[in-house]
């Protein structure tokens, strides 16, 4: 083992002991700010994923029987089934997804697919009157999959159409956008068509680029009633939303503000319910894999359909474009998205 005086000598690089102290003291300083720096990092994560498993609220069951499921993703893909619910029309009452999952509806379904290589993040909405095949109940709405058989069956319902596995689920109230976007300091959204809101009035939503505090994104993500296409504008305006908050969230800006980040899983949090699986590790994968894709790479798009009709039984549906879905399907498994949404023009 090296003696005192010749690891001190080994530090000096020989020279004269009154030039070793300096050098043994700074390297001894840079050590102490490494593992205190190590430990300050440790400890924020830590009380951080604290936060998210304690403010979260958990689906349970979330999936169906795993015999019923297809075989687990073999490309390293992800796939997140996003839900939206709205507690002032659901009657919840709490901050939480609760408001969903008493409901027995959602306004809102999105499938969100990270690629394995991390290249880009591509969000599928489904429009809830998009008429399919409901496992066990014949042809209905793709909202009535909750009433039917909760999450579970819409976790099924949703790996039948598409024959792709759902790795994660999270629901969110739409009133979480509210304190996420005033966390961030607010949200810049490129505003397709211009609109005067019924849910916030005496506001009027120009056409272009344009910032949002809470209130405001709330009642944008909100509004239906003032298109003449009604859900099919605010499933836009939704995608629109959430591109402009995703590239906010993983900005550096962001990313490299401690205060930023806790606040905004401090807002929202509460708002939140997911899978059990879907802890602040998993969380933090996902949330890892999407720092990396910059704006540009993030794909939104609507499940194809070919517009609106009527079941047979009276009802007002969104026909779904069967040919378009089995190519989507295809993509999926094959982890070609990105090919999927350059050859529909998307």
């Amino acid at each position: 083992m090296m003696a005192q005086h010749e690891f001190d000598d080994w530090l000096a690089g020989g020279a004269p002991a009154r030039r070793r102290r300096p050098v043994r003291a700074l390297l001894a300083a840079v050590l102490v700010l490494v593992l205190l720096a190590g430990l300050a990092v440790g400890g924020y994560l830590f009380a951080l994923a604290r936060s998210f498993e304690s403010k979260t609220a958990t689906i349970a069951p979330a999936f169906p029987e795993e015999a019923l499921r297809p075989a687990a993703n073999a490309t390293g893909a992800t796939n997140i089934l996003l839900l939206g619910s709205d507690s002032r029309d659901t009657g919840g009452t709490s901050a939480t997804a609760a408001g969903l999952l008493n409901s027995g509806r959602s306004d809102t379904m999105m499938l969100v697919h990270v690629p394995g290589d991390g290249s880009g993040v591509y969000v599928a909405s489904i429009m809830r009157d998009t008429w399919v095949e409901i496992p066990g109940h014949g042809s209905h709405k793709i909202n009535a999959a909750f009433a039917y058989g909760g999450v579970p069956l819409a976790v099924l319902s949703i790996e039948t159409l598409l024959g792709t596995r759902i790795d994660h689920v999270a629901a969110i109230d739409m009133e979480g956008f509210k304190g996420l976007t005033d966390a961030l300091g607010g949200v810049e959204v490129d505003v397709p068509v211009a609109f005067d809101a019924s849910q916030l009035k005496g506001h009027h939503f120009a056409e272009g680029r344009q910032p949002m505090n809470g209130e405001q994104a709330l009642a944008f993500v909100r509004e239906r009633k003032a298109f003449a296409d009604g859900d099919y504008q605010r499933v836009r305006d939704q995608q629109v939303f959430l591109k402009a908050l995703l590239g906010e969230l993983t900005s550096r800006e962001t990313l490299t503000s401690p205060a930023t980040v806790w606040d905004a899983v401090g807002q929202i949090s509460p708002y939140l319910a997911v899978d059990e699986s879907l802890d602040a590790l998993a969380a933090g994968r996902v949330g890892l894999s999407m720092a990396r894709t910059r704006s540009g790479n993030m794909h939104f798009f609507t499940l194809p359909t070919l517009g609106t009709g009527r079941s047979a039984d009276g009802q007002s549906i969104v026909l779904p474009d069967t040919a378009a879905i089995a190519a989507l399907a295809g993509a999926l498994a094959e982890d070609d998205v990105a090919g999927f949404v350059q050859d529909h023009g998307l």
